[in-house]
């Protein structure tokens, strides 16, 4: 097995100001409908940029929503004839995109599994991409106040065999990364990782993990752990390129950390802390209008 850890230093951000906003995106969203031609409006009756529902019925198990086609594709989509039922007023569960995660090149959905506001949002995906088709699933706990989040994926290529299948899944434990910030600089590390996450493929297993501990100026001082070992019989066949890919597997984590570090503190630095209404309103001028929203 090979282990690899490196230390970086991120901005600290609010708890009480990302739980604030967290709920307000919720609630703005949970009073959303579904307007003309499968588009998402919010209450006060501006649509969501972007987001269009393709089937189904809107914040309901099985809504399947995408990016908003391009005018020709509405065009083309306007030209169709009008079936007996919609002109007669009955509302349309599928719209004129429906089918677009089928087909080549076209934008992917996603699909809803669960949209229980004070309980948990679930939401899954499809993804076909040079050729390799991944599933993703991500569920939040708690959504208005946020304490855990799960995610979970499986990719393959079709006909490629058990070399192309890999699995995942990793949970950010929300609550007890708070708890670990919250402690004295001086104090030991949490004792488990908040955040962690493992990966499986036929040759090897890869488990990644994020510790966070307070620094004496404010910041976060995170800790990022990879560790990798072979599987069955290809353990030692795993030892020895693990032990010539070494320099390169930690240098590429080095290189990652920082880079994430990086844009974490450049998003954070453009954030302007707002509350109440006047954060609720930038939400949802990010959601209506995100060229022209100003940072948050």
């Amino acid at each position: 097995m090979a282990r690899f850890t490196h230390t970086v230093t991120v901005t600290a951000l609010g708890r009480s100001w990302f739980e604030e906003a967290a709920g307000a995106l919720v609630d703005l969203l949970d009073a959303s409908r579904e307007g003309p031609g499968g588009s998402v409006v919010l209450a006060d009756g501006r649509t969501v940029d972007g987001l269009r529902l393709l089937k189904g019925r809107h914040l309901r198990p099985g809504a399947r929503y995408g990016e908003a086609p391009p005018p020709q594709a509405e065009e083309s989509a306007g030209e169709a004839p009008v079936e007996p039922a919609q002109a007669a007023g009955e509302v349309p569960v599928e719209h004129a995109g429906a089918g677009a995660s089928d087909s080549p090149g076209a934008p992917q959905a996603v699909v809803l599994r669960t949209w229980r506001p004070s309980h948990s949002v679930e939401v899954e995906s499809l993804v076909e991409e040079d050729g390799v088709s991944l599933k993703v699933g991500l569920r939040l706990s708690e959504p208005r106040r946020p304490r855990a989040v799960e995610l979970s994926l499986a990719g393959h290529k079709p006909g490629g065999g058990s070399l192309y299948r890999f699995s995942g899944r990793g949970k950010a434990d929300l609550a007890a990364w708070w708890s670990a910030v919250d402690r004295l600089p001086a104090a030991p590390p949490a004792a488990r990782a908040p955040v962690s996450g493992r990966a499986v493929h036929r040759l090897a297993k890869a488990r990644l993990t994020l510790t966070p501990r307070p620094a004496e100026d404010g910041s976060w001082r995170i800790t990022v752990g990879l560790s990798v070992r072979g599987r069955w019989l290809l353990r030692p066949v795993g030892a020895v390129v693990l032990f010539f890919a070494r320099g390169a597997m930690e240098r590429g984590l080095r290189e990652a950390a920082e880079t994430a570090a990086g844009e974490w503190n450049a998003a954070l630095a453009e954030l302007t802390p707002l509350h109440g209404e006047a954060l609720r309103a930038e939400i949802a001028d990010a959601l209506t209008d995100p060229d022209g929203a100003a940072a948050l």
